[in-house]
């Protein structure tokens, strides 16, 4: 699917990739509960994350052709994103560590959590990062009204996700006894949502400024501050992506 440049096809686009995360993220739920295939978990979870990557991430701009006046907010836009996802490569791997650590811990057993929750909180979160792709190509196009009103279901989403998990998935599990000093299950599922739900966080910070300074005007054609909050929420969506299988759904629940 290529990538265009018109309004309209860009959020025809949006659609049709949240279509396809939606569908996946439905197909590894009905593989954990009827063969937990690890492999096909594992695919299927690649091919969400370059999905987010490629189509909500727009990671093929860092090979866009930047020359020319160094003061122009082209050249600047530019050196800002590469700087941004040296940022996020370097983030990643805090993330990547964790994600060894849950399996050298637990390898292929997991945490016996709520399976209708985690699917309800991925689910809000996929669609956060829907909507934040919306609010993106709104102002990209002028349109500030959109921008406005789709950043602030984001937000609203955003925070819908992080009471879920923190309010709500942390008290269900310390309820059945699942705490960060119960063994290697609560350790690594505390770290790896805790750390997530840190950047969820910073996310909604993030989410909140661009926002502010939306509805101040401060947005027009140049609105690199809002491509950067985009980008760095689909990160948070893609570490998800792969941490909802990992906690899950892999392996047998540790009963």
């Amino acid at each position: 699917m290529a990538h265009k440049q018109d309004k309209a096809s860009m959020l025809n686009q949006g659609v049709f990739i949240f279509v396809y995360l939606a569908v996946l993220t439905v197909l590894e739920f009905l593989v954990a509960a009827s063969f937990n295939s690890t492999a096909v978990l594992i695919a299927v979870a690649l091919v969400k994350g370059a999905l987010v990557v490629y189509y909500y991430m727009h990671v093929y701009k860092l090979s866009a052709d930047h020359e020319g006046d160094h003061n122009s907010y082209e050249y600047k836009s530019g050196t800002n994103r590469l700087g941004l996802w040296l940022f996020l490569i370097s983030d990643a791997f805090v993330f990547g560590g964790l994600l060894v650590m849950r399996m050298n811990l637990l390898g292929l057993t997991r945490p016996n959590l709520n399976q209708l929750l985690g699917l309800g909180v991925t689910s809000i979160l996929l669609i956060s990062s829907f909507f934040m792709n919306r609010g993106e190509t709104m102002i990209a196009h002028g349109d500030r009204k959109g921008f406005l009103n789709n950043t602030l279901v984001t937000f609203l989403l955003g925070l819908g996700f992080l009471i879920g998990v923190v309010f709500v998935e942390w008290r269900l599990a310390a309820h059945e006894g699942l705490t960060p000093s119960s063994g290697a299950a609560g350790a690594a599922f505390y770290m790896m949502t805790g750390m997530h739900a840190f950047h969820v966080l910073t996310g909604l910070v993030f989410l909140a400024i661009v926002w502010i300074n939306g509805r101040r005007g401060l947005y027009d054609e140049k609105h690199y501050p809002v491509e950067a909050a985009a980008v760095y929420w689909h990160f948070v969506d893609v570490v998800w992506i792969v941490f909802y299988p990992a906690l899950y759904l892999v392996g047998t629940a540790i009963v």
